[in-house]
């Protein structure tokens, strides 16, 4: 069935003109499966994956294969694994493992976290993983009261949280998060568990291993949710920042969370431009041909953990689908 699927990969994605490049993304790979953070691979689940996807495709260096696509000569079945954010597992349990399997990925890092930075969705996932109570009272977020009784609901009340705060204003947001977390009894949550994201020489590390490093803004923001001029510092900044730490200015750039129309706009990937990458990428569900806008490269995220549906679903990505 590897070759049956292997073969309309090839199909879907010859060599050439007629070439498509098939992006992975990633956020974290934990060390061991955390109940609060279902959606994250761990180790042994990454390495599965890393399999499959060679087995299908023929992993290239990122800036290599963006290179290729613009001047039409990408080989058949061409992909990318990339990761979102700049989480300390990314250096410390992906990095082995891509070497292991002799591929390389970029890592887009948003620079204003590196070190003992947390973002808001993690101080969020922790402060619910302390909260005690069997329901959340919520209702001034006009979500009424989030039963928390069991880890299902849990994680649902985590998810309604997270998305009723997530495109607020940065102060009005940080203004939610912290009465969350003290509702929760987690007022120190963003110190209360082990360094989560990477720090400056973890990521010089990445490149002196070969892969690429490329910008996420300083803060993460929500691009369509702050002024022009807020967002053009932020992606200019981020940029500025990785090169003071890296041998070369980085080209590639990611957009936070990433969909467009809601997360940004078109005028966003001119500020990206002007600021000095050369493609950037959404989280927009695809693969891009020789059409697409470099600046707006779009990205696939697996789900499943089962090899073979694995494998359909990026060859329905390649199709279209």
């Amino acid at each position: 069935m590897s070759r049956t699927v292997r073969a309309l990969s090839t199909m879907a994605s010859p060599a050439g003109q007629r070439a498509k490049l098939l992006t992975f993304f990633f956020h974290r790979v934990l060390d061991k499966p955390d109940p609060m953070i279902p959606g994250e691979m761990h180790a042994s689940q990454f390495d599965e994956a890393l399999r499959w996807i060679g087995d299908q495709f023929r992993v290239l260096r990122p800036l290599e294969a963006c290179e290729r696509l613009a001047a039409g000569n990408l080989p058949a079945r061409a992909a990318i694994i990339s990761f979102d954010d700049g989480y300390r597992d990314n250096h410390d349990v992906a990095l082995p493992l891509l070497r292991r399997h002799r591929m390389t990925a970029a890592f887009f890092v948003a620079t204003g976290y590196l070190g003992d930075g947390v973002q808001f969705n993690d101080r969020l996932t922790e402060a619910m993983r302390a909260y005690q109570g069997d329901a959340f009272d919520a209702g001034w977020l006009g979500l009424g009261r989030l039963p928390t009784n069991g880890l299902q609901a849990r994680l649902q009340a985590l998810h309604r949280l997270r998305e009723g705060i997530k495109y607020l204003p940065l102060a009005e947001r940080t203004q939610a998060l912290e009465r969350i977390e003290a509702a929760c009894g987690a007022a120190s949550s963003r110190g209360a568990r082990e360094r989560i994201m990477m720090t400056p020489e973890e990521v010089q590390a990445l490149a002196a291993a070969g892969m690429e490093i490329g910008g996420h803004t300083v803060m993460h923001p929500i691009l369509k949710s702050v002024d022009d001029d807020t967002a053009l510092a932020e992606i200019s900044s981020g940029r500025a920042a990785l090169s003071a730490l890296l041998p070369r200015p980085p080209q590639l750039f990611a957009y936070p969370n990433g969909k467009l129309g809601t997360d940004f706009e078109p005028r966003h990937a001119e500020m990206a431009r002007r600021a000095g990458f050369s493609y950037a990428f959404s989280t927009h569900r695809g693969a891009a041909d020789a059409r697409t806008d470099r600046m707006m490269l779009p990205r696939f995220m697996p789900w499943d953990k089962r090899a073979l549906r694995f494998k359909l679903q990026a060859l329905k990505v390649l199709l279209g689908h």
